[in-house]
């Protein structure tokens, strides 16, 4: 009798484990496979588990903030030039900040589901669509990669719509640099590579136009034309990126490293282009390299042309009813001291022209900022945020200065020193006062979001993964992280952190997207980041 209640004991166990294998089965393996899943994954991502929408509820709220305000030739979007407006000056003032500025916070990432090999940049049109700008930006485990192309993606997930290749420089053999992504009011965007304008459309990825531009007295092998910008009466103002001649290199990469090995570059040229037909307008030969872009603002009642140049800083004049560019010799400026390297893109502050030196890197004299007016070259003020460079030291300041003319502050990032800086502009002088200085190293633009009273300033910050190893070679390798912050505009306080991811592209831009999204293009890995900040939650007691 025992033994047969202990067969039919044994027999209910068994029964009992296939019943609670087959309820609990699937469970099991669904919490086994999400936690495989995560596997790899940064306290970041594991905190969202997903997708990041944002603050869905804000987003006709901001699409409204933008567009009560003027932007002639650009989609009225969040972000619907490659740095906020003609005149680059990364100010989003309708972006928002959702976490708390006194309180601790918490950020969130998902990376995309799509992969984009060599972001440059991104930018939305309406708030449910991104457009980005690839393939373009080579580097030590993919020195010519496929591209440049243009994708459409979902803003939430990165899932690509489409993308349109529009060249491979494996095959083609030409030199492949960055090139900046603009969308005109008409929802289509105009765009370039090499020695090619061309216009597609933003909704099917179909290439409308192509127009080969000239390149003056650049080699066109060695031409690029990275820059360009939208005048206020919609004429696309390009110019181009000269590699120097001997140079193999690809990528903006490739241009400064044979710049620091002594290499020259060929003199830039800016061209005037119909932003429906293509239509070459006007050419103007350049006295120098401008490796920078150019921003395009009014001066008075005219169309002004801002350009900083690897000796100089200078106006141009573009007049629609001529169709004429013109140089302005009254306006020409030699703030590049003997040791420094070329001007970045300027900045507007007011009545003040406001550019960043040490764009291609100096072993001998530390970056500094000029502010000029525009009235008169002659009067400008000269500030060294830094101050004076270091023994062994090396300043690299590849972004243009950011700015933010409602608060008279200007912003600079020596990536060589480690260092930003907020800078305190005096808008009746001219004089530059240090405000603060913070140790982060970043090699890209300084967006400022918010409304005036509230910004905050967005910097990435680099950690190298040998720590001893020469920052040069770090950056030429990959070998290093990547976070992003989020700062008090005013004092440089931290606000907000990620976790490190890999590396950013180099001389990028990290853009706010809507419902207080920030989108972090990764130079390699997959595709990129979405991130959003918030207050983090009260312990449970």
């Amino acid at each position: 009798m025992k033994t047969l209640l202990k067969w039919v004991g044994l027999a209910l166990l068994v029964l009992l484990a296939v019943a609670v294998y087959r309820l609990g089965g699937p469970l099991i393996g669904a919490k086994v496979e999400q936690q495989v899943a995560k596997v790899g994954l940064s306290p970041n991502q594991v905190a969202a588990n997903g997708p990041l929408p944002g603050e869905v509820s804000l987003y006709a709220k901001e699409l409204a903030c933008q567009q009560k305000i003027s932007t002639p030739g650009y989609f009225s979007s969040l972000n619907g030039a490659e740095i906020a407006d003609s005149e680059r000056s990364g100010i989003f003032p309708c972006a928002t900040f959702l976490g708390s500025r006194d309180g601790p916070n918490q950020v969130f990432a998902w990376r995309s589901a799509s992969d984009y090999p060599g972001i440059a940049y991104i930018n939305s049109r309406h708030p449910g669509e991104l457009y980005i700008m690839g393939g373009q930006v080579p580097d030590a485990r993919d020195p010519i990669m496929a591209g440049p192309y243009l994708a459409k993606a979902d803003a939430a997930t990165g899932r690509e719509i489409w993308r349109t290749y529009f060249d491979n420089a494996n095959a083609s053999g030409w030199f492949i640099g960055n090139t900046n992504l603009n969308i005109l009011d008409n929802g289509k965007l105009a765009l370039s590579w090499s020695n090619n304008a061309l216009l597609v459309d933003g909704d099917t990825g179909l290439i409308l136009k192509t127009t080969p531009l000239p390149s003056g007295e650049a080699p066109a092998p060695d031409s690029n034309f990275k820059h360009l910008t939208i005048a206020p009466d919609r004429t696309l103002i390009y110019k181009n990126q000269t590699r120097p001649v001997g140079c193999m290199g690809q990528g903006t990469l490739g241009i400064i490293k044979c710049i620091q090995e002594g290499m020259q570059m060929p003199k830039s040229v800016l061209v005037a282009v119909h932003p429906d037909t293509l239509e070459v307008l006007d050419m103007l030969q350049l006295p120098e390299p401008a490796p920078s872009p150019h921003i395009v603002t009014m001066y008075r009642d005219r169309i002004a042309i801002y350009i900083g140049l690897n000796q100089s800083v200078r106006r141009y004049f573009w007049d629609p009813q001529a169709k004429k560019l013109s140089a302005d010799d009254s306006w020409v400026v030699h703030p590049i001291a003997k040791g420094q390297t070329t001007a970045t893109a300027p900045s507007v502050i007011g009545e003040w022209i406001v550019t960043q030196l040490n764009g291609a890197g100096s072993k001998e004299v530390s970056s500094s900022i000029v502010a000029i007016h525009r009235d008169d070259a002659k009067r400008h003020q000269v500030v060294f945020p830094f101050g004076p460079l270091p023994p062994g030291g090396f300043s690299f300041a590849p972004p243009k200065a950011g700015a933010d003319p409602e608060n008279g502050m200007v912003y600079s990032a020596d990536m060589g020193l480690g260092k930003v800086a907020g800078i305190k502009l005096d808008q009746a002088t001219g004089e530059m006062k240090t405000a603060f200085v913070v140790d982060n190293i970043t090699s890209t633009f300084q967006p400022v979001i918010g409304p005036k009273d509230q910004r905050v300033l967005l910097l990435t910050n680099a950690k190298l993964n040998v720590e001893k190893e020469p920052l040069m070679a770090a950056i030429f390798t990959d070998n290093y992280k990547e976070q992003l912050t989020w700062r008090d505009a005013a004092t440089g306080k931290i606000l907000a952190e990620s976790d490190f991811f890999e590396p950013l592209t180099i001389n990028s831009l990290t853009p706010p997207g809507f419902g207080g999204r920030i989108y972090f293009p990764t130079a390699w890995g997959r595709g990129f980041y979405v991130l959003q900040a918030m207050p983090k939650p009260a312990a449970a007691r």
